[in-house]
């Protein structure tokens, strides 16, 4: 069984040896980075399924690496923070981050988040996933769950795995409104709390802009003021 690769940055030297402690424990292969510049080269070099990036790095912080990221790449990313500002939290999650945790931290916790994102990535890359129909077609988008493409005309637009998932939801039940408790708890299949309710916000916000940037300004996921979500025709 090939061995998933997980690229570490953090520039405090015993947080980063302690997390690749606890990863090679479970058989990851990992990559680790004490600053942001040879994490980036190694994002060009190898072939990634998963990056826990700390924000405060010495040369560039952990959002600018993240931005490198999602140029080319759709692996979850995971944000360390030692801040407790929700700011730091959502500039995270706006530039394509999956998930975040703060500093101090369990490894367990850790752990257990980064096998669930690794879940998730596979679940939406796997061609062997035939739950339901591989394709859904909405207003000139094209959604394959199999090769986790999200397309508009001839335009590719790079969806992240949490943003590919809100909007498969989202078409599968066009005209239906999807509360954001069940978008959360479908989504990130974890229990929904009120707090959950910014992350699913940040994530649709994000996911709006990259359909109206290919698509213009039409608005395709239309808030329902203290329900939830939908698209339609």
């Amino acid at each position: 069984m090939k061995q998933e690769n997980v690229l570490v940055v953090d520039d405090e030297k015993e947080i980063a040896d302690f997390i690749e402690l606890y990863l090679k424990n479970e058989n990851y292969n990992v990559f680790k980075f004490y600053n942001g510049q040879d994490a980036i080269q190694c994002v060009k070099e190898e072939e990634l399924e998963l990056a826990i990036l700390d924000v405060m790095l010495p040369d560039i912080d952990g959002f600018s690496v993240l931005k490198e990221i999602r140029k080319e790449h759709n692996f979850p990313v995971i944000m360390l923070t030692a801040k407790t500002d929700s700011m730091d939290k959502i500039n995270g999650l706006t530039l394509g981050a999956d998930d975040y945790i703060e500093k101090p931290f369990e490894p367990l916790e850790l752990m257990a988040r980064v096998k669930a994102q690794l879940r998730r990535f596979t679940r939406y890359n796997d061609g062997k996933q035939k739950d339901t129909e591989d394709v859904l077609e909405f207003a000139g988008l094209m959604l394959d769950k199999n090769s986790h493409q999200c397309v508009f005309g001839d335009q590719e637009i790079a969806l992240t795995p949490l943003e590919f998932s809100i909007l498969w939801i989202l078409i599968q039940n066009k005209g239906k409104v999807i509360s954001s408790e069940n978008l959360f708890e479908e989504v990130w299949q974890e229990k929904y709390f009120k707090n959950n309710n910014n992350t699913v916000m940040v994530h649709i916000r994000h996911l709006r802009e990259k359909l109206q940037t290919a698509m213009g300004p039409k608005e395709v996921i239309k808030t329902v003021w203290g329900v939830g979500y939908k698209v339609e025709e």
